[in-house]
């Protein structure tokens, strides 16, 4: 009895042994499968917003490039004042290009002027730009006119009343900005990509604080939506791209852990049985025509026979008759 006892128990111990350890390997398998799936969606959605920065910044262009204008003059030897007009070169770049190729841009040049007697006196001047290329090739020229803002006595009366404390404390100046449109659309061309720019304002007379130019990308269709709506843009795009590989990993494991068998193969094999089968029944179809065209071969050749035997017989029974000199009148 005491032997059945522990033989019952030993047993009863081992069958929750095996149990218990079985459990604790079902959970530890849904662990494991749970954290390579964790781990692998991970991996997966940093691929795709890594691919969408990536083009993100391949795509789209820098907007501006904003380079200083230093203008040079010849001085006068025996009077003040300017005895050429102001001159400045700009280099945009030390590499071979900055700007995208296929990618319109807008060149603008900004001037700082002093309200002064001399520019108001001045009225309108131009201003000449030249694009070239690294080995000096002129690509493309352009002027533009350019004056200060009118404004009345009375107006600029009252304005520097308005504005005579910040301008006494220094926190205003009477001058204006102007901005000149020196090229609307320019494209880069790869082959002679710009480098520098050429600048020169046609007057002796003029006064001029500081000038700039400012190089801003004319975005349109694709690059200006992902531009204007950056969030929108990006939730769509890391979406997509986890779609496309989602879709490849599924394509990738069914041709690893699914079905050996090509479907393509069983599609072109039933193709072929069904091709086979038609042409099988098209063949039975021929054959069944066929043997009845040759029983009725057969009727008529058979109903030929007989009517010729029994003509023989009627011309057999005629010549006996004769012979018998018995013949019956018609």
């Amino acid at each position: 009895m005491k032997n059945f006892v522990s033989q019952f128990i030993n047993r009863r111990t081992e069958l929750l042994k095996q149990r218990s350890i079985k459990e604790l390997q079902n959970v530890w398998e849904k662990i494991f499968h749970s954290s390579m799936l964790v781990l692998l969606s991970a991996s997966v959605l940093w691929i795709s917003i890594f691919l969408y920065i990536a083009f993100y910044y391949t795509y789209i262009p820098n907007i501006s490039h904003v380079r200083p204008v230093h203008l040079k003059f010849n001085a006068c030897d025996e009077q003040k004042g300017v005895c050429s007009y102001p001159t400045a070169h700009v280099q945009l770049t030390k590499r071979h290009q900055l700007l995208m190729v296929g990618q319109p841009y807008k060149i603008l040049m900004h001037l700082e002027m002093p309200e002064s007697p001399t520019n108001i006196e001045l009225g309108m001047f131009m201003v000449c730009a030249q694009l070239k290329d690294k080995t000096g090739d002129l690509i493309s020229h352009s002027c533009r006119s350019a004056m200060l803002h009118y404004r009345s006595s009375l107006l600029i009366t009252l304005k520097t009343l308005v504005q005579a404390p910040f301008l006494i404390l220094g926190g205003y100046e009477e001058k204006q900005t102007l901005t000149l449109e020196l090229f609307s659309e320019y494209e880069e061309d790869q082959n002679h990509p710009v480098t520098d720019i050429y600048i020169e304002v046609q007057s002796r007379f003029i006064h001029i604080y500081s000038a700039s130019i400012h190089i801003n990308a004319a975005l349109s269709g694709l690059r200006y939506v992902m531009f204007t709506w950056p969030l929108l843009s990006a939730v769509l795009g890391i979406s997509s791209n986890l779609i496309f590989i989602v879709f490849i990993c599924a394509v990738s494991w069914w041709q690893l852990y699914g079905p050996k068998e090509d479907l393509r193969s069983l599609f072109f094999y039933g193709r072929l049985r069904s091709l086979a089968t038609s042409d099988e029944e098209s063949f039975f179809y021929k054959e069944d025509d066929d043997n009845d065209i040759i029983n009725l071969n057969n009727e008529d050749s058979s109903s030929s026979s007989d009517n010729e035997y029994e003509d023989a017989e009627a011309s057999k029974q005629i010549s006996t008759l004769q012979s018998l000199q018995v013949v019956p009148e018609n």
